[in-house]
């Protein structure tokens, strides 16, 4: 009886706690979409892309359609 119980404390702790971690990532995520971004030229050429320097847009890559500053 009491391993059930335990077993239990145990189960309902770890359900929680993958709620809030969820919770968590699903805010951050939130967080990075609405904030707007910009990238240097080298930061944009580590990424995989090409900076355009004449639309201030880095074409390609991780930072695609992401401001030049």
């Amino acid at each position: 009886m009491r391993i059930r119980r335990i077993l239990g404390a145990v189960i309902a702790t770890a359900a929680l706690a993958g709620l809030g971690l969820t919770g968590a990532a699903t805010a951050t995520a939130a967080t990075a979409q609405g904030a707007p971004s910009y990238v240097t030229p080298s930061q944009c050429r580590q990424g995989g892309g090409t900076p355009d320097l004449t639309d201030n847009l880095c074409k390609g890559g991780t930072y695609d359609g992401e401001q030049v500053d």
